[in-house]
């Protein structure tokens, strides 16, 4: 409660302010940079909306310098950001001609660490612009439709276990353009009040009439439906040509998990159906990385309309619709974006098979083979399982020194072999450690394994350290909030003093006193990156680790609102430096 009136209180003042400074400006006091109309074209319609940009001159200018920051390499695990300075408070920037290096990437959508510039991924499509340039010039029905493009959606339609895909060159688009070609005046949209933008543009443009329900509650969603059998259409009260239930695989904003398994219920005993966006959860959950309805283990029949976006954990570009036969057949013939859309190009397209096979692990790498730890490895641990996991450092250092004394162990590869958050060696048929058996542990699938492992811990890690943290533990959004204004900047500029680049989100994104700060996890950071060294005289050593950087800003800007969970001390029996002089 005090947060929030802290928070409406920052708001206020900020406010105040605003309108005290353009007092200034009206008067010429203080310079304005704002657009706004020309003196002689005062008596037209406003094309600026004054009060509309208020907001935007006068709050977000202030910590504008937090957002669309360049970068100039590979958004990787590490990225380069341009260097630039503001003398005008965030109006304009200018650029010094520098590069900060190594910024630790904690914002873009990379899940499974695909956006690279080396190996399989870049050398296929590297190959394929050879062969067929970057630009296609025309539309799938006129003369862009690629042999590739028919591979992909073949490919697209078998990964996601239904009869056919389509695919299209943007993801905002798949949403906003292939709505309005399945509903229409007479039809009734129900979506979830934090679905994206391009769901909600696209039930605008659809004319069909919208109600919203509250986010991933059921009750809600269940009294819109049975009102809408019900009554029907209003003043007619004739029956709903069609209800569509529009959702998403994990909530961007939010992380949370869509409720599946409840809304399938009721689509069923609706007699509804569903439009499922996976742009954030296909590839990213699931064992095979199949989404959500891979993580629940629901059959993909179950839902009418698949859609999701090649951006993220493929590390592309564009998106696709998958479902029935006659389903993609129609939106070849009808969607906007399908017949008016240049062709996507031939790079992208092969960057989406080449990282989908290998999720699949069908690019002819280890599928099927066993990734057993050398014995001698494992029984070491069971000797000594405090010693070698009293340390992080200590871990590392028994493993390369086994392995050099072991070249019959040249498989082992460290990623493999994470302790779990106890501190103990994870084994069994789904670790590849110490298994009898074959395991699918190719790339993909340890990427998919990796992005899990790392999504725990670094959540954990935060609640443990006293952050009050939104969504499902399998997400990987990963939102901290922030609540005040003036800490969304704060918390932004900090980070990037210690080379961590985050991303933070505020109001109209986000409810007015729910500002954040959004993590996103990805495979391609080790534990080294996300880990924090627990005592403060190893922190100095450790500010390119985004928690140890996370928990010292937190402590700087007092954003810990939650009271930390101290560990259970018979769980972590020996400290940091308990067998610091022992070796193998």
């Amino acid at each position: 409660m005090l947060l929030a009136v802290l928070t409406y209180m920052g708001y206020g003042i900020l406010t105040v302010f605003g309108y005290l400074r353009d007092f200034l400006r009206e008067w010429k006091i203080e310079k304005c940079h704002i657009a706004r109309e020309r003196e002689e074209q005062r008596d037209f319609v406003p094309l600026y909306q004054d009060f509309e940009n208020f907001y935007t001159r006068n709050l977000y200018m202030r910590i504008r310098d937090g957002w669309n920051r360049p970068i100039c390499s590979v958004p990787g695990a590490k990225m380069d950001l341009v260097e630039r300075v503001s003398h005008d408070y965030n109006w304009t920037f200018s650029y010094t001609g520098r590069a900060v290096k190594d910024v630790v990437n904690m914002g873009s959508y990379n899940y499974l660490g695909f956006a690279e510039n080396a190996g399989p991924c870049t050398n296929a499509a590297a190959a394929v612009t050879l062969k067929c340039g970057v630009g296609v010039c025309s539309t799938r029905q006129e003369m862009g439709n690629l042999d590739r493009h028919e591979e992909l959606e073949k490919l697209t339609a078998r990964f996601l276990g239904v009869e056919a895909a389509m695919a299209f060159g943007m993801g905002f688009a798949t949403n906003s353009m292939n709505i309005p070609a399945l509903t229409g005046k007479g039809c009734l949209i129900l979506s979830d009040e934090l679905n994206h933008a391009s769901l909600v543009l696209g039930a605008r443009l659809s004319g069909s009439t919208i109600r919203v329900f509250k986010h991933n509650n059921m009750q809600s969603l269940e009294k819109l439906l049975r009102d809408a059998i019900v009554h029907g259409q209003p003043r007619t009260h004739r029956p709903w040509k069609k209800i569509l239930i529009l959702v998403e695989g994990i909530y961007s904003m939010e992380g949370s998990i869509v409720r599946l398994p409840e809304i399938l219920a009721l689509k069923k005993k609706y007699k509804a159906y569903l439009y499922l966006d996976e742009a954030h959860s296909i590839g990213a959950l699931g064992a095979n990385g199949r989404g959500v309805l891979d993580y629940f283990g629901l059959d993909p029949s179950n839902v009418d309309i698949m859609m999701g976006t090649f951006t993220k954990s493929f590390g592309a570009a564009g998106g696709y619709i998958g479902g029935r036969k006659e389903l993609i057949d129609y939106l070849r013939c009808h969607s906007h974006s399908a017949v008016y859309a240049t062709s996507m190009s031939a790079p992208v397209v092969e960057q989406i098979i080449t990282s989908m096979k290998c999720i699949m692990g069908e690019d002819g790498t280890t599928i099927g083979k066993s990734h057993r730890a050398p014995l001698g490895f494992i029984n070491m641990y069971r000797r000594r399982p405090g010693k070698i996991f009293s340390s992080k450092f200590k871990l590392q250092k028994c493993v390369n020194n086994y392995l050099h004394r072991r070249s019959s162990a040249k498989a082992f590869s460290p990623i493999a072999l994470p302790p779990s958050r106890s501190g103990q060696l994870r084994s069994g048929p789904d670790s590849g450690f110490g298994s009898t058996g074959q395991s699918e542990n190719g790339p993909g699938r340890e990427r998919i394994r990796q992005l899990a492992e790392n999504t725990t811990y670094f959540r954990t890690r935060l609640q443990e350290l006293g952050f009050i943290i939104y969504g499902n533990k399998d997400s990987p959004v990963i939102p901290m909030m922030l609540y005040l204004p003036a800490k969304i900047g704060a918390f932004v500029r900090e980070m990037l003093k210690r080379n961590i680049g985050v991303v933070v989100v505020g109001f109209p994104a986000t409810p007015i006193i729910e500002s954040r700060a959004r993590f996103c996890i990805s495979a391609a950071h080790t534990k080294e990156t996300l880990d924090m060294v627990m005592h403060w005289h190893f922190t100095r050593l450790a500010r390119h680790l985004a928690l140890a950087a996370i928990s010292e800003v937190g402590d700087v800007l007092r954003v810990k609102y939650s009271q930390p969970r101290v560990p259970d001390a018979r769980r972590r029996p020996f400290d940091e430096t308990t067998y610091d002089g022992w070796e193998d």
